[in-house]
């Protein structure tokens, strides 16, 4: 099994330090390592193994505080829900041979080694499977919330059960005038399922009469404006440039006309809140929902036709 590490002076005497880390001479349970830091940021590119932890792939930040799990789910809201560290997710207990126990509320127990790579950096390894993750530590005050939010705009788009047209602005008429509402999901990654119903239809009935999938790029020179392009199975492609407005409200600037169309959010999921938080409908909503490694193209900045 593993001993929690350090890069920096590894000290093991078999007798007596099973249980701890060395650092400059000095020893620190498993528990002052993972409550070290107020959040610890899942770096899904650094997944390791072939399994997953299937609450871990499906946060953006896990936290351990006095035997309380807490994630971070969801980007709406996040750096406000929970005072930054998000909905308690479950509970956690720490061991004296080092080991890191967590009792999801929806995914059960987890048991896991731990590997410290540097003052802000561990590796938990799944002791049950090969799953492993690279957890980069932050306090509150430090992190970057907004960087992590433009960094994960899809599943901001998928936060919500749909997008209702809320305002149309400048620009010349064209078909997708007649799109009134958008939904972005989990399934295939990036498919997005659009719709003519009238505006104020209860999202659990509307009838979504197009399908397709959607691309996000990164626009070179902006950290706050991103690239969608709409591509519909009938074969049209629909391109904008999508800025945020707030949590529940975006604006897409259709390029080839120069119209402004703002979209609020309908039906907020919130993921993983508890077992008996959640319906029917959330779990067949969120099926398939976790992170995935993004990697979008960079484009440079698309002049109106």
């Amino acid at each position: 099994m593993r001993t929690i590490k350090l890069l920096l002076g590894i000290l093991i005497a078999i007798t007596t330090l099973n249980s701890c880390v060395v650092r400059n001479d000095n020893f620190i349970s498993a528990e002052e390592v993972v409550s070290g830091y107020d959040l610890w940021y899942v770096d899904i590119h650094n997944r390791g193994g072939n399994t997953e932890i299937p609450y871990l792939s499906s946060a953006f930040t896990v936290s351990f505080l006095n035997g309380r799990l807490y994630a971070n789910n969801n980007i709406v809201d996040i750096g406000r829900t929970g005072n930054g560290l998000g909905i308690q997710v479950g509970s956690y207990q720490t061991f004296d041979d080092g080991v890191l126990e967590t009792f999801h509320n929806i995914d059960g127990n987890h048991a896991f080694e731990i590997d410290v790579l540097s003052n802000n950096e561990i590796r938990i390894y799944d002791i049950n499977s090969d799953a492993s993750y690279l957890l980069v530590g932050y306090n509150r005050n430090d992190f970057d919330y907004d960087r992590l939010f433009y960094e994960n705009i899809e599943f901001f788009l998928q936060e919500y059960v749909a997008w209702e047209r809320i305002g149309t602005r400048n620009g010349a008429p064209n078909p997708f005038d007649a799109e009134h509402f958008l939904q972005f999901t989990p399934e295939n990654v990036t498919t997005f399922y659009s719709s003519h119903d009238d505006f104020g239809t209860n999202v659990d009935f509307i009838n979504w009469d197009y399908v397709g999938s959607y691309t996000v790029s990164d626009i070179t020179g902006f950290n706050d404006l991103k690239f969608l392009t709409l591509n519909y199975d009938g074969g049209d492609i629909e391109e904008f440039e999508l800025s945020v407005v707030n949590d529940g409200t975006v604006d897409l600037f259709h390029v080839s006309t120069g119209t402004t169309y703002t979209f609020s959010g309908r039906s907020f999921i919130q993921l993983l809140k508890s077992k008996s938080g959640k319906t029917a409908k959330d779990v067949v909503r969120n099926n398939g929902r976790k992170r995935t490694k993004i990697k979008r193209k960079e484009i440079t900045r698309k002049v109106l036709k």
